[in-house]
């Protein structure tokens, strides 16, 4: 299921025996543009440190959105290894982390889940075959700072990211939402994250492969309704690009 990022923050984190905060933010890789990590405000529960959670740990996200569900208890989460609120992400960090809790790396593999394409806590699942390794360093992002960010098409600026569109099944991003309304006003686009080109975190813009007019006669999207797969199929039709859903997933080409 499809859910936007800003309506997943905020959202209570329940362990498998009681709450531990709520959504706070999202860390995501710029590679394949999927979410690595939950960020958790656990208030007074767990202060001066951040609280990381892995789609790994996640069970369930209910209908609406309000609450995720893990697979980890309290006592587990209090134990994993520690990140400072204010630091960033470290290797070091991640090596721990997903040694402490007996997961396979995302960056292990050439795969969106490192050496397998999809996410999956079965470990019969990950003693299947692996494809042939070729590791990458990750970048992660927040979906808070990126929030803002200006996009570029071919011909020049078309708005800025106000929020993403992320899948529940493969935690990866599979849209941006455009407001794209200091050029068209009242219009709002989605871009799929297949079709970024570039980021320039230096510049903090987003180039995008398509043209002006194009997203111009994209179909409207409105945030208020329920993104379905008729809407998403009129969407890649437009810009005749194959829907994720219809693609085996695989290596994907970094310079995209």
């Amino acid at each position: 299921m499809l859910h936007k990022a800003k309506a997943l923050k905020g959202r209570q984190l329940i362990a498998t025996d009681g709450a531990i905060g709520s959504v706070a933010d999202f860390y995501f890789d710029d590679q394949f543009w999927a979410i690595r990590y939950l960020v958790a405000e656990t208030g007074s529960w767990l202060t001066g440190r951040a609280v990381l959670l892995s789609p790994y740990a996640v069970d369930s996200v209910s209908a609406d959105g309000k609450e995720i569900v893990t697979a980890l208890s309290r006592k587990q989460i209090e134990a994993s290894p520690s990140i400072e609120s204010n630091k960033p992400v470290s290797k070091q960090f991640e090596e721990s982390y997903y040694g402490y809790y007996g997961w396979p790396s995302y960056y292990g593999g050439p795969l969106m889940w490192g050496s397998y394409p999809s996410i999956s806590r079965d470990p019969e699942y990950w003693a299947a075959p692996e494809p042939g390794k070729n590791s990458w360093d990750p970048h992660l992002r927040s979906v808070r700072e990126v929030t803002g960010y200006h996009i570029l098409a071919t011909e020049g600026e078309i708005g800025h990211v106000s929020d993403f569109i992320i899948d529940d099944e493969s935690w990866a991003i599979r849209y941006l939402v455009v407001d794209s309304s200091n050029w068209l006003p009242g219009k709002k686009v989605l871009v799929s994250s297949d079709w970024i080109e570039k980021v320039s975190w230096e510049t903090a813009t987003v180039s995008v492969r398509l043209t002006r007019e194009a997203i111009k006669s994209a179909p409207d999207y409105v945030e208020e309704a329920l993104l379905e797969r008729e809407y998403e199929t009129r969407l890649h039709g437009h810009y005749q690009r194959p829907g994720y859903w219809q693609a085996e997933q695989g290596v994907v080409d970094p310079t995209r």
